[in-house]
């Protein structure tokens, strides 16, 4: 269910709150405190507490795993322990199959085998649900922390490892039939994990789900924004041109207004309430980023229960009061989300920004953004630039810049980073990744929709465009207001995990 203004994956996107953790890792990154990065935090708390029910017993149960730091050397003995969580509820012991929510770039806690596909769909199937917790995320942090020297055990195939891994495990743990058939799900990164372990696991996962999976790792990800430009002028979502051509003036006077004096300057702090002023190029280019944050989110959660600003209601305060001038929209917008979060004004300082992005502290709950950052740097790319003509924010925004932070943080110089992108399509196979079983679930209001897989690959490669629906909304806890193209989407995963579960029976002798 993290992998943004800068927006650098994911889920990728996904965090907890006081216990209360969230569904999925859907929702992708940004640089550390970035609006849309907060945004997705306070959407996944909302999403959490959905349904829920205070004093009444969880049927959720935390565990604990010890894998390998490193599984590809067994001359290295050194291990971690890796959090997950189990729901027995609905289990029919011993060959019900398992439900494995595949964590991404987050914490994960109790609600992660409640909600969603696998919490949702298990008393219909007599499953076990399980979820793991991502390595290096949460509570699953190796000894040493965050160190580069132990970020080099951070990637997605050392996740996959460790799914592998905890599928032998937990068998054994909970004494699971050798004929129940495990399914992946997840969202965002965690939805290309889920693929990724039907590729690579065939013989432990019999089929999953990849929600909103970005299957493709892209270095430029410049569609990502004429996805947002093509759904503010959306009339199925509530966009319109005219509201657009109010984004694209407000952003113009924005990059106007920066680029004059200190005294233009200092009116802008205070009507877009920055935190800090606005004097260099850098601290200019993070308030930007911030508010390319602020109109992403409307479109990438869009519709979603907890987002404060969705298209619709983006628009309509982006033209009610345009004799006040350009920003009047944005302002109001502005207020409306930093009133949401709690947040006095809007951070715009580069160096603070880049000195937590270096900070190795481990952060048990909420986003991992250091890791988070490294794996981009090191396997994904996905940074969002601004160069199409389409684009309806500023132009400040280079590949050249965003490349310079890996260097500046990680000390991997841009060439690095351009070549672990294309090891990472070749090994995992970008958008034909060749895996059967997956069903791979998109929403085209979606900006991550671009690099995921659109189209059936064949009968057994299924995959489904859901009209007007955003970044993992399958995932999310059904609401009356939600669409009908998302309530087909998802008896289309009901309908279609009926048939792999019966093919199990057959092929698997599980009953």
């Amino acid at each position: 269910m993290a992998p943004a203004a800068a927006v650098l994956l994911g889920p990728l996107l996904l965090a907890s709150l006081s216990g209360v953790s969230t569904t999925t890792s859907v929702f992708p990154l940004t640089l550390p405190g970035s609006l849309l990065s907060r945004l997705g935090d306070h959407i996944q708390e909302v999403q959490a507490r959905l349904g829920q029910r205070l004093g009444e017993p969880s049927p959720a149960r935390e565990g604990w795993l010890q894998q390998p730091l490193d599984p590809f050397n067994s001359s290295d003995q050194r291990s971690f322990l890796q959090r997950y969580w189990v729901n027995t509820r609905h289990w029919r012991f011993p060959d019900g199959p398992v439900f494995l929510h595949i964590g991404g770039e987050s914490s994960l806690g109790p609600s992660s085998v409640l909600k969603g596909h696998p919490g949702t769909l298990a008393p219909l199937w007599g499953a076990l649900v399980v979820s793991l917790e991502h390595r290096f995320y949460g509570h699953s942090i190796p000894p040493g922390g965050l160190d580069l020297v132990q970020l080099r055990f951070l990637s997605s195939r050392h996740a996959l490892a460790d799914v592998a891994s905890a599928c032998i495990q937990l068998s054994r743990i909970y004494n699971i039939s050798a004929s129940s058939p495990w399914i992946g799900f997840g969202g965002s990164y965690a939805g290309s994990l889920a693929a990724w372990a039907r590729l690579k696991f065939p013989h432990l996962i019999w089929a999953a789900v990849a929600s909103s999976a970005p299957v493709q790792a892209q270095l430029d990800f410049s569609s990502y924004n004429q996805v947002v430009s093509r759904s503010l002028a959306d009339p199925a979502v509530g966009g319109s041109s005219k509201c657009r051509r109010a984004v694209v003036q407000a952003f113009a006077e924005l990059d106007h207004g920066l680029s004059e004096g200190k005294e233009t300057q200092a009116a802008l702090q205070s009507e877009v309430r920055a935190c800090g002023t606005l004097e260099t190029p850098e601290d200019q280019a993070e308030l930007l980023e911030q508010l390319e944050g602020l109109v992403g989110a409307a479109v990438q959660y869009d519709q979603q229960a907890g987002v404060p600003l969705d298209v619709r209601s983006l628009c309509h305060l982006m033209l009610a009061n345009q004799s006040r001038g350009p920003l009047s929209g944005l302002q109001d917008a502005i207020q409306l989300v930093l009133q949401t979060l709690g947040l006095p004004c809007l951070p715009s300082s580069k160096a603070a920004a880049v000195a937590e992005m270096k900070d190795t502290s481990p952060q048990a709950e909420g986003l991992g953004s250091r890791q988070w950052f490294y794996q981009t740097c090191t396997e994904f790319g996905y940074y969002i630039t601004c160069k199409d003509s389409s684009c309806p924010f500023s132009r400040r925004r280079t590949l050249s810049d965003q490349l310079q932070l890996c260097a500046q943080v990680f000390g991997l110089l841009p060439a690095s980073v351009a070549e672990a992108v294309t090891r990472t399509n070749t090994y995992y196979g970008g958008q034909s990744p060749g895996a059967t079983r997956v069903f791979f679930v998109n929403g085209d209001i979606d900006p991550w929709h671009v690099l995921s897989v659109l189209q059936a690959l064949g009968s057994s490669e299924p995959a489904v465009l859901l009209r007007g629906t955003s970044h993992c909304s399958d995932m999310a806890p059904a609401q009356p207001s939600d669409p009908p193209s998302l309530h087909l989407g998802r008896q289309k995963i009901a309908q279609q995990l009926k048939i792999w579960l019966q093919e199990a029976k057959v092929d698997l002798g599980s009953v």
